[in-house]
């Protein structure tokens, strides 16, 4: 098939990428703004590859966006080109609410337009998948999951900008019939993850000896899904998937946030002790929290399990080490990014 993945350059986009050029025989164009999280490199792997290819667009550009459909003719459009950082939303939710709102209502038309257009047997074969997050549900207490029913609460612009884009997606559906898939996922990590996120900014400021910032008390809980299991996710739902249909996506791996620092501490102890001989958990450093900051996130996972076999096939133990490793032995990718764009400082302070 012809994949068109919107957000490509980003991390769980150009994971997806990474798996469809090296473990299927589809054709993949990325389609892809490279804002300051969109990273080329990360796609370096499979940029020679003849299925492979790259437009560098706006998707709140409809000219663009039915430019690159006409050319590329796609079965399938993997729609995960989103601003997608909480603390980010919390400082600029203007950016949040053009790309993920307005950015995604452009992709629907020009999809729909795209869609009519269609021969009978390519009309039935298409898909518009929309990748999106379990944040829209809002806040879990110590029990109970989300679900595909779970009503939504989002607490975050971040996560209201996901809702609503998740609603104008069903809205597509519902209306004008175009055969839409939504995912929600839980919190993702892994290889060439952007160093603003928890898991790999805290690898790397305790690389550079600096102080582990975890917000409030440590105790807000997630569940953790390696980004390739993602994306294996993500290819069965489009693949085999019903369209109108909803499926979650989790990593059966709950933690707490102190949880993860200490367990990222951890590894690095192994791996690369400090020079010091003292543990990389003496720089943890707890500061205030994060404004509106939702306690728990958890998924059940049991649709996609039953419907189409998927299931997480990392542990989180398994995950982190080697995401841990990748950093370790990939310096040079993400230190390219701190020289060019991000330093690690704290963001999401509610200025708005």
């Amino acid at each position: 098939m012809r994949i068109l993945v919107t957000g490509g350059a980003g991390f769980i986009g150009s994971a997806l990428v990474r798996r469809l050029i090296d473990h299927s025989d589809h054709e993949v164009m990325v389609y892809d703004k490279l804002t300051y999280a969109g990273v080329l490199s990360s796609l370096a792997p499979v940029a020679e590859s003849g299925r492979y290819s790259f437009v560098q667009a706006d998707i709140c550009d409809a000219a663009a966006v039915a430019a690159a459909m006409a050319d590329f003719r796609p079965q399938i459009i993997a729609h995960l080109a989103a601003e997608s950082h909480v603390d980010r939303s919390i400082d600029g939710p203007g950016e949040f609410v053009q790309t993920n709102v307005v950015g995604t209502f452009v992709m629907l038309q020009q999809a729909l337009g795209y869609y009519r257009d269609l021969e009978r047997e390519a009309r039935a074969a298409f898909r518009f998948h929309h990748i999106s997050t379990d944040e829209v549900f809002g806040s879990l207490g110590d029990e109970g999951f989300f679900t595909e029913t779970t009503s939504y609460d989002p607490r975050s612009p971040y996560s209201a900008s996901k809702a609503s884009s998740d609603h104008l997606v069903r809205a597509w559906g519902h209306t004008y019939g175009l055969p839409v898939l939504v995912t929600n996922c839980s919190n993702n990590y892994g290889p060439y993850h952007f160093p603003e996120k928890l898991i790999p900014l805290i690898i790397i400021r305790a690389l550079n000896g600096e102080p582990l910032p975890v917000y409030g008390d440590g105790t807000n809980v997630r569940d953790w899904l390696f980004v390739d299991d993602h994306a294996r996710a993500l290819q069965a739902v489009f693949e085999k998937g019903t369209p109108g249909e909803t499926y979650n996506v989790g990593g059966n791996a709950e933690r707490r946030n102190i949880d993860v620092v200490r367990a990222i501490c951890a590894e690095l102890d192994r791996l690369k002790p400090r020079e010091d001989g003292k543990p990389y958990a003496d720089q943890i450093t707890y500061v205030t929290d994060r404004p509106g900051h939702d306690q728990r996130y958890a998924i059940d996972a049991t649709k996609i399990r039953d419907d189409l076999g998927w299931t997480p096939a990392q542990t989180f133990e398994q995950g982190i080490g080697m995401t841990v490793r990748w950093y370790l032995e990939n310096q040079a990718w993400w230190q390219d990014i701190l020289d060019d764009r991000y330093a690690t400082q704290r963001l999401g302070v509610g200025n708005g």
